[in-house]
């Protein structure tokens, strides 16, 4: 079984920073691409930020220059650097991975984190 959970969300003001952690667990091989998502009410889920095993990034153009993905491969466990928050920047955020692991019926799955909520406030 693997699981993800986040952790670091909370209610910030506006311009004000938050750091994200998903921590991925259990009977993982590697870790392919990592990626946090958000999710506001009535909204769709939309990518926020992605990181692939070498380190490649790419980022949600209302985030870029503010938020910054990065990833620990001795820990499994991905991170999102949060700065000048905004408003509109409230939402679920949720981690995604890639991860490969030893099941035979399905050795490479795309798991999810719980979700953490980020309020920012104006």
């Amino acid at each position: 079984q693997v699981q993800l959970v986040e952790s670091g969300g909370g209610l910030v003001q506006a311009g004000g920073s938050l750091r994200l952690s998903c921590a991925a667990s259990g009977s993982i091989l590697s870790i392919n691409f990592m990626n946090w998502y958000r999710q506001a009410p009535g909204e769709q889920r939309e990518l926020v930020a992605g990181i692939g095993s070498e380190g490649n990034t790419n980022y949600l153009d209302s985030v870029k220059g503010r938020f910054t993905i990065s990833r620990d491969n001795a820990k499994n466990t991905v991170y999102l650097q949060m700065n000048s928050l905004k408003p509109e920047d409230t939402a679920v955020y949720y981690c995604g991975a890639q991860i490969v692991t030893s099941d035979r019926l399905a050795p490479i799955r795309r798991y999810w984190g719980q979700g953490t909520q980020v309020t920012v406030s104006s």
